[in-house]
C-alpha cells in the first residue's frame, strides 16, 4: 500500500487515537461494501482503510510506521500485499466495529457480557395528595425486586469457589460464526452471555448471584410536581445477574382529586358558596388556601354569581423554580330553598319594594321590543 495511512484516514500525524478512531468509523461506514453493492472501488477502499487503522490504533505498530513507514510490516501480510491470505485484516472486528457505530452494541463486546447481565428496570405507582404535591414530602414505597444475593455477594458461586472464564467464548460473553462473506456475532450459549461459568453455584440463589426481596425505599417528591411525573432512581431497579448491573426504579406520581381545590398547571381553583344576603349586601369571608391557612377576602355589595377573585402567588409552586402560580376564588350565590312562610312574605314585599335586578329587567325588555310589546 503505499499512500500515507494517516492520508487514507484523513487525518494528521499528531491527530490523538480517538479521533483516529472517529475518522475510521466515518470512512468505514461511508465505503462498506453493504452500502455500496457491486461496487468494486468502495470494496478496494474499505479494504485499504481497515488496514490503515489496524496500524494506527495499536500504539507499538503506530509508532514503528511512524519510524520506518510501511516497510516495517513487509512480510507479515504474506506475499502479494496486505490482504491475500486473511492475514492483517479481521472481518470480525471491521464489523464489530462498525455495528458498535450504527447500533450502539459496543458496550457489550469485550466485557465478558457485563451489559447482557443488567438487573430489569421497575416501575412503581404512586398516588399522592395535592397538599403533598403542594409542599413536597418524602414517601416511603416498598417494591417487591431483586437484590445481590449475600452469601455469595452477586457472584452466584459458593462460598471458597469463584466463577471461571467460559471455555468457549474466552471471557467475551459473544461468539463469532463466520457465514461468507460476514462475521456474526451472538451471545455464548455455554455462558449466555456471562462471559464466565460457574462449577459449583451457590446453593441460596442458585447461581444466580441475586434472591427475591422486598426492597423499602425513600422517595423525594419535590414541591410542584404534576399528574403523570415520573421519578428515576438510579440503580434501585432489579440486580443484575452474577453482579451485573441493576436496573433503574421509575416512580409513577398521580394525584388524587381534591374535595375542594381543582388544579389548572400552576393555578388553583376553589368555588366558594355564599347567600343570597351576603351577595347582595357585601362583606367579608373567608376562605381556604392549599398551605393550611385561611386567607379574607373581599366581596362588593352586589356581586354576582361566577365572579373569581385572584390572590397572587397562593397557587402551586413551579418545580425548580421560585414562583407560584395564582388562586383563584370564584364565588356561587345560593338562592333560599325551604323558606317560611314568613321570609316567602318578606321576600315579596322586598320585591314590591323597588327594582333590584336590573340585568334581568333589561333583558325581558329587550325581550318585549323584539317581539314587539
Amino acid at each position: 500500500m503505499s499512500q500515507d495511512y494517516y492520508e487514507l484516514l484523513g487525518v494528521e500525524r499528531t491527530t490523538s487515537a480517538d479521533d483516529i478512531k472517529k475518522a475510521y468509523r466515518k470512512l468505514a461506514m461511508q465505503h462498506h461494501p453493504d452500502r455500496n453493492p457491486g461496487d468494486k472501488e468502495a470494496e478496494r477502499k474499505f479494504k485499504e482503510i481497515n488496514h490503515a487503522y489496524d496500524i494506527l490504533k495499536d500504539p507499538e505498530k503506530r509508532a514503528a510506521y511512524d519510524r520506518y513507514g510501511p516497510a516495517a510490516f513487509e512480510g507479515g501480510a504474506g506475499p502479494g500485499g496486505p490482504f491475500q491470505g486473511g492475514q492483517g485484516f479481521d472481518f470480525g472486528s471491521v464489523f464489530g466495529d462498525i455495528f458498535e457505530e450504527m447500533f450502539g452494541a459496543g458496550g457489550q463486546r469485550g466485557r465478558g457480557g457485563r451489559a447482557d447481565m443488567r438487573g430489569q428496570d421497575l416501575r412503581f405507582n404512586l398516588e399522592i395528595t395535592l397538599e403533598q404535591a403542594y409542599g413536597g414530602t418524602e414517601a416511603t414505597v416498598r417494591v417487591p425486586s431483586s437484590v445481590s444475593c449475600e452469601v455469595c455477594h452477586g457472584s452466584g458461586a459458593e462460598a471458597g469457589s469463584k466463577p471461571q472464564q467460559c471455555p468457549t467464548c474466552q471471557g467475551r460473553g459473544r461468539i463469532r460464526a463466520q457465514q461468507g462473506f460476514f462475521t456474526v456475532e451472538r451471545a455464548c450459549h455455554t455462558c449466555h452471555g456471562a462471559g464466565q461459568v460457574i462449577d459449583k453455584p451457590c446453593k441460596n440463589c442458585a447461581g444466580q448471584g441475586r434472591v427475591r426481596r422486598e426492597k423499602t425505599l425513600k422517595v423525594n417528591i419535590p414541591a410542584g410536581v404534576e399528574d403523570g411525573t415520573r421519578i428515576r432512581l438510579s440503580g434501585e431497579g432489579e440486580a443484575g445477574a452474577r453482579g451485573g448491573p441493576a436496573g433503574d426504579l421509575y416512580v409513577f406520581l398521580s394525584v388524587r382529586r381534591h374535595q375542594l381545590f381543582e388544579r389548572e398547571g400552576a393555578d388553583v381553583h376553589c368555588r366558594v358558596p355564599i347567600s343570597m344576603v351576603q351577595a347582595t349586601l357585601g362583606g367579608n369571608i373567608e376562605v381556604p388556601t392549599l398551605d393550611g391557612k385561611m386567607a379574607r377576602i373581599n366581596i362588593p355589595a352586589g356581586a354576582q354569581g361566577g365572579h373569581q377573585f385572584r390572590m397572587r402567588g397562593k397557587g402551586m409552586p413551579i418545580v425548580r423554580s421560585s414562583q407560584r402560580g395564582d388562586m383563584y376564588i370564584e364565588i356561587n350565590v345560593e338562592t333560599p330553598t325551604n323558606l317560611t312562610s314568613k321570609q316567602k312574605e318578606l321576600l315579596k314585599e322586598f320585591e314590591k319594594a323597588g327594582k333590584t335586578s336590573p340585568e334581568s329587567e333589561g333583558f325581558f325588555s329587550k325581550v318585549k321590543e323584539m317581539f314587539g310589546g
